[in-house]
């Protein structure tokens, strides 16, 4: 194994990991890189998240989703002994590329995953979609029902098109507030 200059060739990979275990990929990763000494070689693990707004029994909650279900980034260098340390990692499946040859993240491709999981609007997960009918649960139009005409992920809330003396009227509410006619 021949020592590079850890300036060249630093990019980040993909490492192809079972679903659900991707943060103990991370940590078992970044314990065998130190015990290993490969801090020349592998500089950070990181397992794409993002916040979502998701409604559970009627209350919104903020919680950490993975972007990426089953997939990891390494920002390393590439050489013999640092692809052997990431690729028998227990639970890691392989690098996403062809063959043996792992394949380098664009960086365009990073700064989107980069952006998505550093905004701080947390997006909201809804099983929701623009002309689905909903029935309103709560509020002046409780009972009322409604087809769904805007979705407005960021803020968690929904316009609904409710029919009030034989005429369509937009009523913005809460995720919360309706759930979905089958």
């Amino acid at each position: 194994m021949t020592k590079q200059d850890p300036s060249i060739g630093r990019q980040w990979y993909v490492v192809h990991t079972y679903s659900g275990y991707e943060d103990a990929v991370k940590k078992a990763l970044e314990q065998r890189t130190e015990s290993m000494s490969m801090q020349e070689y592998i500089f950070q693990v990181v397992v794409p998240k993002e916040k979502v707004v998701v409604v559970k029994n009627g209350k919104q909650q903020i919680i950490e989703k993975n972007l990426f279900p089953g997939y990891v980034l390494v920002d390393m260098i590439v050489t013999d002994a640092s692809w052997f340390v990431v690729r028998n990692t227990q639970n890691v499946t392989g690098f996403v590329g062809s063959g043996n040859t792992p394949v380098p993240v664009l960086p365009e491709e990073f700064g989107v995953i980069k952006r998505r999981m550093g905004a701080s609007e947390p997006t909201t997960e809804i099983k929701l979609n623009t002309g689905d009918l909903v029935a309103i649960k709560e509020g002046p139009f409780s009972n009322y029902e409604g087809l769904i005409s805007e979705i407005n992920r960021s803020k968690g809330k929904v316009t609904v098109m409710v029919t009030i003396f034989d005429r369509e009227t937009p009523v913005e509410l809460d995720f919360s507030q309706v759930s979905k006619k089958i």
